[in-house]
């Protein structure tokens, strides 16, 4: 089942404790995403939480690791598969700084996350509901929910402004 609103009927705790929740475990992310920055990687950055508790984090590393698939969603796939000992994570809630692109959408959905929290919407490459929805499709054999918007302003303010700071250097050069 989806939910692409900012309220979702299905979680135990009210909206506002759930929003908390999601806030708290948001800044997480966006601290992943400066170290993204930090390191002249795209601003964006994730962690994996199960039970209450961070299980994986990671940022863009795909310059640095000359990797096409280091992006932060796999980074934080890949650390909390790895310390939880299985590629699968139910129940395990992923919180990204940006919606993520087809690739991260389909990693999650062989991870079999239970829910993708993302921060800013891509209207390029969103894979959760900006250019198309994944997780809509009924065909696939995995459904997470979805839920867009937490801290939205900041996630977008960071990458707006690392993208600025770069064509400014590229002007000048």
């Amino acid at each position: 089942m989806q939910d692409n609103t900012n309220n979702s009927s299905s979680n135990a705790n009210p909206p506002d404790a759930m929003q908390q929740v999601d806030e708290h475990f948001m800044s997480l992310a966006l601290a992943q995403a400066r170290e993204a920055g930090a390191a002249g990687e795209v601003p964006v950055g994730a962690i994996v939480v199960l039970d209450g508790a961070v299980v994986g984090q990671g940022f863009n590393r795909p310059i640095g690791n000359a990797d096409p698939t280091a992006h932060a969603e796999v980074m934080a796939l890949r650390d909390a598969a790895r310390n939880l000992g299985n590629y699968r994570l139910p129940g395990a809630t992923l919180y990204v700084t940006l919606e993520p692109c087809l690739m991260c959408s389909g990693a999650m959905m062989h991870a079999r996350l239970a829910r993708i929290v993302y921060g800013a919407p891509d209207p390029k490459t969103g894979a959760c509901g900006s250019v198309l929805n994944v997780f809509a499709e009924e065909q696939l054999n995995h459904h997470a929910t979805l839920h867009g918007g937490v801290l939205a302003e900041e996630c977008a303010s960071l990458l707006r402004s690392f993208f600025q700071a770069r064509r400014s250097k590229s002007e000048l050069a």
